[in-house]
C-alpha cells in the first residue's frame, strides 16, 4: 500500500538531505524518538515501539526504512518529481495490499504528524534557504 502527502512548500534536493537529518527529526514530529544514532542509522521509539531506523539521501531528497518492521514501512520526502514537482511530496509505503483499519490509522496519524511538523520546521528556517509557496 501506498500514501501521499504534499507540503506546500519549495525547496531542493540538498535542504531536504541536510533538514532531514537525525540530529532534527525530534524537533520535526512527536510519533517518533531518535535515541541514538551513528551514521546513517538510530535506534528509535515511537508509536510502533523501537527499531533500527536507516537514512538514505536518494534522488530528490531522503529515504527512511524502519528496519526490523513486518510491514516493511519506509518513507522518502522528495522534491522534483510527480505529483507536485514544485513542492515537497511524503510517500510512505508497505508491503502489503491489506491491513487492519487500526493499522492504517495510525499510518494516517504518522503521516498526519510529518506533514505537521516538517512544515512547521521549515517554517522556523532562514528565508533564504526555503521559498514558501502560495
Amino acid at each position: 500500500m501506498e500514501f501521499f502527502r504534499t507540503i506546500n512548500i519549495q525547496s531542493t534536493e540538498g535542504q531536504l538531505q541536510k533538514l532531514l537529518s537525525f540530529e532534527n527529526i525530534n524537533d520535526i514530529i512527536e510519533s517518533l524518538f531518535v535515541l541514538d544514532f551513528e551514521k546513517d542509522t538510530a535506534n528509535i521509539t515511537g508509536i510502533w515501539e523501537e527499531f533500527t531506523l536507516k537514512r538514505d539521501n536518494i534522488k530528490g531528497g531522503v529515504r527512511f526504512a524502519l528496519i526490523e518492521c513486518p510491514n516493511a514501512l519506509a518513507w522518502t520526502i522528495t522534491t522534483g518529481f510527480p505529483p507536485v514537482r514544485e513542492h515537497i511530496v511524503i510517500h510512505l509505503t508497505i508491503n502489503r495490499a491489506e491491513k487492519e483499519q487500526q493499522f492504517l490509522d495510525e499510518l494516517t496519524e504518522f503521516l498526519d504528524d510529518w506533514e505537521t511538523g516538517f512544515t512547521n520546521f521549515l517554517k522556523n528556517q532562514p528565508e533564504e534557504l526555503l521559498k514558501t509557496s502560495s
